[in-house]
């Protein structure tokens, strides 16, 4: 069975306040999209790849990787961060189609 980090916070002694929930939730959920928007900012490179001015591989090809590894990190752990595999998933797809047009134009 796939937990999920969703579940009650602690109340009584060890209760967690909910401006501070709502905060950090708040947070995941910009800093998520703003992950997204930078890995959807490849999309200039690609159009540049295509139109035969080729941009480096090296800068999409390490996001890539990153955001591999930020996907497994986020996939592994007991209770799945889907804020951290949603943010990246789009990095390893741009990262790669960057990559790919590089050689491909």
């Amino acid at each position: 069975m796939t937990k999920y980090d969703n579940g009650p916070y602690p109340t009584g002694k060890n209760a967690v306040d909910e401006k501070k929930i709502r905060k950090v939730k708040l947070l995941g959920r910009i800093a998520t999209i703003m992950c997204i928007l930078m890995y959807v900012s490849y999309i200039p490179q690609i159009i540049a790849n295509f139109s035969g001015h080729p941009v480096s591989p090296i800068q999409p090809l390490v996001a890539m990787i990153n955001a591999t590894l930020w996907t497994g990190y986020g996939w592994s752990k007991t209770f799945k961060d889907w804020p951290v595999i949603i943010a990246n998933v789009p990095g390893i797809l741009f990262g790669f189609i960057t990559v790919i047009t590089v050689f491909i134009h």
